[in-house]
């Protein structure tokens, strides 16, 4: 776990902030707009997109409890809506309600074992006072132009583990927009983490927000052996009087472009535990060891390019304590498989205090620092410059069949392992080569892998079922360096695919009948 970091800078800060707003400064929200605009980007666009609430049920709430009885009112917990909100929600207005389609609690905006929900703050803005969004078990959220401050999980009221916007347990393809989250201290006030996502949380995107006064920005991963996280996107956030964690990455993949940090006081984007950080064309400011790995001797990878380092400090380093400056250079390669348009580095300030947060009409970058308004769905145009645009790895077009494949077994031997989110049961029951033990998730769906230390290619892989309560209706099977899908499918069986190089294969079970058991996850070049 990271250290604590010393809050005094963050409450002289604070002070300053209070000063400002007594003297008229901090400008008032104007009217937000009604609707979610364009689409999702980055990495919440992949693993089949994040639509939220698209093409059902549009309804308004003023209440928290109003939020969760419109999320109870569904046909059924993955029945699309919209809720558009505008208020304050608090302690006094957020109850639990019950219902088939939902689980909620007293507290917390509780979006619990539910998919296709759009939240969206409206008219003169929705701001979550000292309540926490709580993301469980749940795919397909959209969360845009909202503000949530000063949750607590020590003090009272308590709210969300202290967290503002927190993600766990096998949550998918969450899409957090033009929103801002504040706190007013660090832990020893009793604040936590901004933004965290733990417990097998993937295909998140976080754009045009702003976090600040916090002690801890964000995390992904709960601590050095809980690696199930990854395939998260930050562009255009705006991090400001963060102590650490802007983010801090366990494991996974993560991109950063076009984001403005200042005043990192001890350390930012901070990549340990085998991650591995693609970080290009961000604006560095008046801040503390920006990049690295900190607090730990378990090293993490950075891929860089195109950034501004504007009265940044560096520390020396130790055997747990590892600055990427003071001249930042790449120690890894890291491809993402979407898109995306690069703003110069260095006009990220400007356009992001533009653009990010809650109550700046939903505005985005055009790709060449300007402001503009959102299309209502994407649309392809050229690049001007100083922009770059990176094209995506092409998906590869693949075959699902029930022919075994020819050659040797690569999960067996080959310097493979794996990793799994399971209940009761080992994911090393899919490589041993014996059909009598098995692997299965906590339910219906859930994700297993076999990984090597280093890149091995293969292009075919064999799902071999043993019987029991389920059966595969339903999988995804991923690279899982770069997030990109290799093959769909619905039973299990074997699936063909363009020869790739990886480190990590992913089979996904997205539907099953009853607990199903995969007995062997077979991987062959």
């Amino acid at each position: 776990m990271g250290r604590r970091s010393p809050s005094t800078r963050l409450q002289a800060a604070l002070a300053a902030l209070a000063v400002a707003a007594a003297t008229g400064v901090i400008l008032t929200i104007p009217e937000a707009s009604a609707a979610v605009a364009a689409g999702a980007t980055g990495y919440a666009s992949q693993n089949g997109g994040t639509t939220g609430g698209a093409g059902g049920q549009t309804v308004r709430a003023t209440t928290g409890t109003q939020i969760h009885a419109a999320l109870c009112g569904r046909a059924s917990s993955s029945t699309p809506i919209t809720i558009q909100v505008e208020g304050t929600i608090n302690h006094a207005n957020t109850a639990k309600v019950s219902g088939t389609s939902c689980n909620t609690a007293a507290g917390v905006i509780e979006l619990k074992q539910i998919s296709n929900v759009t939240l969206v703050g409206v008219g003169a803005g929705a701001v979550f006072d000292q309540v926490g969004i709580h993301i469980r078990e749940s795919s397909n959220i959209i969360i845009q132009n909202v503000t949530v401050k000063n949750v607590k999980k020590s003090g009272s009221p308590t709210s969300n583990g202290g967290d503002a916007i927190g993600m766990e347990s096998d949550v998918r393809n969450v899409w957090v927009d033009h929103s801002t989250l504040e706190a007013s201290g660090g832990e020893s006030e009793g604040f936590d983490g901004l933004f965290d996502m733990k417990d097998n949380t993937q295909y998140v995107t976080l754009s045009y927000s702003v976090l600040r006064n916090s002690g801890r920005g964000g995390l992904v991963g709960s601590s050095e052996t809980e690696l199930s996280n990854g395939f998260i996107t930050y562009h255009h956030n705006l991090y400001e009087n963060i102590d650490s964690r802007a983010p801090l990455l366990r494991g996974g993949t993560a991109h950063m472009y076009d984001n403005h940090y200042r005043q990192l006081n001890e350390s930012g984007i901070n990549s340990r535990a085998g991650a591995h950080a693609k970080v290009e064309n961000n604006y560095f400011e008046d801040s503390k060891d920006v990049l690295g790995t900190f607090y730990t001797d378990a090293a993490g990878y950075w891929q860089v390019a195109g950034n501004v380092f504007d009265n940044v400090t560096w520390s020396p380093k130790g055997t747990d304590y590892n600055p990427a400056g003071p001249n930042p250079t790449s120690n890894a390669t890291v491809s993402v498989p979407y898109a995306y348009t690069l703003d110069s580095a260095s006009c990220v300030p400007d356009v992001v205090a533009r653009t990010a947060g809650a109550g700046k009409g939903l505005l985005v970058s055009d790709g060449s620092c300007t402001p503009q308004s959102p299309s209502p769905t994407p649309t392809a145009t050229a690049s001007p410059t100083p922009t770059a645009t990176v094209s995506p790895t092409p998906t590869p077009t693949a075959t699902a069949t029930t022919a075994p494949p020819s050659g040797t077994n690569l999960s067996i031997g080959a310097g493979s392992d794996g990793s799994s989110k399971a209940d009761g049961t080992s994911y090393g029951n899919v490589r041993d080569g014996n059909l009598s033990t098995y692997w299965s998730p906590a339910g219906t769906t859930g994700s297993v892998s076999v990984k090597w230390g280093s890149p091995t290619t293969i292009s075919s892989v064999r799902v071999r079922e043993a019987a029991g309560a389920g059966t595969v209706t339903g999988w995804r099977l991923l690279n899982g360096d770069t997030g990109a899908v290799l093959a769909t499918g619905g039973a299990a069986g074997t699936a063909t695919f363009p020869a790739t190089a990886l480190s990590k294969v992913t089979f996904e079970i997205t539907g099953a009948t009853g607990t199903p058991r995969v007995a062997e996850f077979e991987t062959y070049a």
